[in-house]
């Protein structure tokens, strides 16, 4: 899960503990990230909405804890508090949760999370169209020099008619810029409830999926942990680390900061799994990067970094 960009919080001078602990949260955040692609590829027989159904479920109960303790017993409330654009930002988690495993298991991980990586510049087109939100000029280059490097890693899928992978890890990141440019709308800086509500609708889709194609949700023992850890592990508890240490960070570092998913996850699967990604999807993808990154770097040079309120 590559990170969006979160709501702009007040600029203030820099706090060296808090700003270095944010650094340090939102960096483990992506390595919790980055494992679930190699997980994926160890499960044997569970299909996408199978292991969607299992993650959602894991990760609601995960978070079901966590927010009842931060609101104090009062979890409903707290899920309440994320108001319409957490149940729209709750939709929009379903397409990027469902995209984002089925491209693992269609494609390689390379080529899925280097697409899942251009969600914040897709979040900020949107939030031009949707919210009337200003785009810098350094955002349109990195879209126009990102488009080059996504149309290089795509079109040898394309060619060979295996483009569905490619095709669902670009909805998962337009998913997770849905959810982001929501947030944005509602004025909000807490994901957690929103994600809570994903996870619920999620898991909701997935059963009926699983039902409906009569493959049910009655999974071997290996396959049902490892879905289960993902939903704990590493999307769970990777978001409550990104959570908190985005509050001492501006947008365009956490953005930066969450490359290390991109990075992590196919050196994962290519030391575990001796996976290897083309030529394509390696060119394409260090295209992409240097885009992410060149925006993050100019986000960074412009922003003040905010102090935890």
């Amino acid at each position: 899960m590559t990170a969006t960009v979160s709501p702009p919080l007040p600029s203030q001078p820099r706090l060296g503990g808090a700003y270095a602990q944010g650094v340090m949260l939102c960096l483990a955040a992506g390595i919790c990230w980055s494992v679930m692609g190699l997980f994926i590829r160890m499960i044997e027989v569970a299909d996408a909405w199978q292991i969607l159904f299992y993650r959602s479920v894991a990760l609601i109960a995960f978070l079901a804890v966590i927010l009842s303790w931060r609101s104090r017993g009062r979890l409903w409330t707290a899920v309440a508090a994320a108001g319409t654009s957490g149940v729209i930002g709750g939709f929009c988690l379903v397409a990027a949760f469902a995209g984002g495993i089925y491209s693992i298991q269609a494609t390689s991980v390379a080529n899925a999370v280097f697409l899942f990586a251009a969600s914040p510049l897709i979040a900020a087109l949107l939030g031009r169209l949707l919210l009337g939100e200003s785009v810098r000029r350094a955002t349109w280059i990195a879209m126009a020099v990102a488009l080059v490097g996504m149309g290089i890693m795509v079109a040898e899928g394309i060619s060979l008619g295996r483009g569905d992978g490619n095709v669902a890890a670009l909805m998962s990141a337009l998913g997770f810029a849905g959810f982001a440019v929501a947030l944005r709308r509602g004025r909000q800086s807490d994901m957690m409830p929103a994600v809570f509500l994903g996870g619920v609708f999620a898991a909701v889709f997935a059963f009926l999926v699983c039902m409906a194609t009569g493959k049910g949700i009655v999974l071997p023992v290996r396959d049902m942990t490892i879905s289960l850890s993902l939903g704990i592990f590493s999307l769970g508890f990777g978001m409550i680390l990104f959570t908190i240490g985005s509050k001492t960070i501006p947008a365009a570092e956490t953005a930066l900061l969450s490359m290390t998913e991109v990075i992590l996850a196919p050196i994962w699967v290519w030391l575990f799994l001796s996976e290897t990604a083309n030529a394509n999807v390696l060119v394409g993808g260090v295209i992409l990067l240097g885009a992410l990154i060149g925006n993050a770097l100019s986000g960074v040079r412009k922003k003040p970094v905010p102090l935890l309120q």
